[in-house]
């Protein structure tokens, strides 16, 4: 046990000590329960890089700790019910839901194809809006929270330590979170008591979802949803709560305050938090127009090159997506993939039955990753053994001899890929053979357009015509034509497509 972790709540690094352990109910890793609890996407659209780096962070702290023998419990959210969510709907003229399905459905394609393990639970606040009721009531009652109007809302400063996690006060915070937090001076401003309150329920406004309350019809506000789901999935306290910086505030300290608030008992023993994504040193935003949802970049670049282009920088640390990083990590993809087939195409040198791992790479590889998982680190361990094998690989197919036994090529082989897999570098043959689409045209190849391929050039186009970029819009939509589909443009902004007669 000499994982360290950097904990946001404390500003350093901790040995890592999971709650079991902690209350003297075991002392080894070994089947020892971890409780990891991720905050997940609003699915309203189709994953960006920030996603891809958030997920493919939190899977291998995941997969890190199984590797080192525990059990982890991993849950992370849907959010089904969101402003954004009801504004898309009502501009397509669909049920919520169809919103909701579609990006749920777009959201594990899009993992699946970056190995990202599926969490144990997804949980979906729309079906956790009565232990949500529940802990907006118990709130109240401990007058921590109050009701106007139907709408209810917590009151910060009855939390002494709010602020604790961001390392604010309340004299110097500003409030925020993508308009999910009414503003000083904004239009929830006259209903609180104090500023920085923030909403625990929203009263129903006309045609809109809502659901039945002690407080009338309405919804839930944002921040409460994990709070709920957390107590509800994995008890009063867990060990780990992760996601990105932009969440530490207001997001992660309003969980804090609804949990601990209610409960009396730490939400989590370790906070995480990934840092941001910039393009080419500009922040990632569809205002600058350098927004890159996974899909377009899985139209050019590997899978498991970008899942390489985000393990190659430090959890904590921002990452700059560049044309020049990502085909760096294209080409150091391609070294690993060699590896990776080494024991397919040199069955013979390579013997099934013998797992044992070089004791020497695993212990380099682990120093890096006790280290708050510095992935960096574990990587140069990793790339090693790649060349290694790549070395070996030069000699047989030249006809001369190794320089291993079969046993122990087979160890450094079997150490390479299981290093790898803990990474989430280690595929099924279907994401290791993927070969984009760019590159298949590049070829001559033919391109089975799939339904999530025309929806997210479809997505390009729409956003080529709200920057009036007229000319890219017409050209998605002729690329489109000249692969047998039509573009419908409806009112209100619709765009649905159909194969030409």
């Amino acid at each position: 046990m000499s994982l360290r972790l950097f904990n946001t709540l404390t500003r350093q690094k901790e040995l890592f000590v999971p709650l079991a352990v902690a209350a003297g109910q075991v002392g080894l890793p070994q089947g020892v329960e971890v409780k990891m609890y991720v905050c997940g996407v609003t699915v309203y659209d189709f994953c960006h890089l920030g996603h891809a780096r958030a997920y493919v962070v939190w899977d291998t702290v995941r997969r890190y700790l199984e590797f080192s023998g525990y059990t982890v419990n991993y849950v992370q959210n849907i959010t089904d019910i969101d402003d954004k969510i009801i504004k898309r709907a009502q501009t397509e003229g669909v049920p919520f839901t169809e919103i909701t399905e579609r990006y749920i459905q777009a959201y594990n394609e899009d993992m699946a194809k970056l190995n990202i393990k599926p969490a144990n639970h997804y949980p979906r606040a729309t079906a956790h809006i009565p232990q949500m009721i529940d802990l907006i009531q118990t709130l109240i009652a401990k007058d921590i929270a109050y009701v106007v109007a139907g709408d209810v809302y917590y009151a910060v400063q009855k939390f002494p330590s709010y602020g604790k996690l961001s390392h604010r006060t309340l004299e110097s915070m500003q409030a925020g979170a993508s308009g999910r937090v009414g503003l000083p001076g904004g239009e929830e401003e006259a209903s609180k008591r104090y500023p920085f309150d923030f909403a625990l329920w929203k009263a129903a406004k006309p045609g809109e979802p809502s659901w039945q309350s002690p407080w009338g019809r309405g919804r839930p506000g944002w921040h409460i949803e994990c709070s709920a789901m957390v107590k509800s999935c994995l008890g009063d306290t867990i060990d780990i709560h992760a996601g990105g910086a932009d969440l530490q505030f207001p997001h992660h300290e309003n969980e804090i305050a609804q949990s601990e608030g209610a409960t009396g008992k730490p939400l989590a023993r370790y906070w995480l938090h990934n840092g941001f994504v910039n393009i080419s040193g500009e922040k990632m935003s569809k205002s600058l127009g350098n927004f890159k949802t996974i899909r377009s970049l899985l139209q050019l670049y590997h899978p498991m090159a970008l899942r390489l282009f985000i393990l190659q920088a430090h959890y904590r640390q921002p990452i700059d997506f560049t044309e020049e990083a990502i085909n760096s990590a294209s080409k150091s993809w391609q070294l690993l993939a060699e590896g990776l087939t080494f024991a397919e195409d040199f069955a013979t040198l390579v013997n099934r039955d013998n797992q044992r791992l070089d004791a020497t790479y695993v212990e380099q590889f682990r120093g890096g990753m006790d280290d708050d998982c510095n992935t960096p680190v574990a990587l140069s361990v990793i790339f090693d053994l790649a060349k290694t094998l790549k070395k070996e690989r030069n000699l047989i197919t030249h006809g001369s001899p190794t320089h291993y036994s079969r046993e122990e090529l087979t160890t450094l082989w079997h150490t390479f890929y299981t290093l790898c897999d803990v990474l989430g570098l280690a595929p099924a043959p279907a994401i290791r053979d993927y070969v984009p689409p760019q590159q298949l045209q590049e070829e001559g190849r033919e391109i089975e357009m799939t339904e999530e391929m025309i929806a997210e050039m479809i997505a390009q186009r729409k956003e080529a015509k709200r920057q009036k970029n007229y000319q890219e819009a017409d050209r998605i939509r002729n690329e489109l034509k000249e692969k047998g589909i039509e573009l419908i443009d409806l009112p209100g902004g619709v765009t649905k497509w159909k194969y030409k007669d």
